[in-house]
């Protein structure tokens, strides 16, 4: 009977043990996933951020919406845009996809 005893405590030790083995595996990937998907997101939004806060009036830009057209007028939290000759609308910063060199298209993804 104390022999039944001791094989029962036996596999209790090492399920401690080997819940320490899992442990590593699981920070490892964490730490390929935040060097493979995270780190570059965050530099993406970094240089973008910079993108918008060097916009000034003149400057053509692509906004998420789809719309294009040209700065006229730079606020601490917008711009006014001219989408048309004297169109004039107001909007956010946030929203500027790309800004689009003079004399260039934009680049723009087909529908899928």
């Amino acid at each position: 009977m104390t022999g039944w005893m001791v094989a029962q405590a036996a596999p209790a030790a090492g399920a401690a043990g080997s819940g320490m083995g899992m442990m590593i595996p699981m920070i490892l990937l964490f730490g390929i996933f935040y060097f493979i998907l995270i780190r570059p997101q965050q530099r993406k939004e970094k240089e973008r951020l910079k993108m918008i806060s060097e916009l000034r009036a003149g400057q053509k830009v692509l906004f998420a919406g789809g719309f294009i057209g040209t700065i006229t007028e730079a606020r601490e939290h917008t711009f006014l845009i001219e989408i048309a000759p004297k169109v004039v609308v107001e909007i956010s910063r946030n929203a500027v996809s790309q800004v689009i060199p003079e004399g260039e298209a934009a680049k723009t993804e087909p529908a899928k």
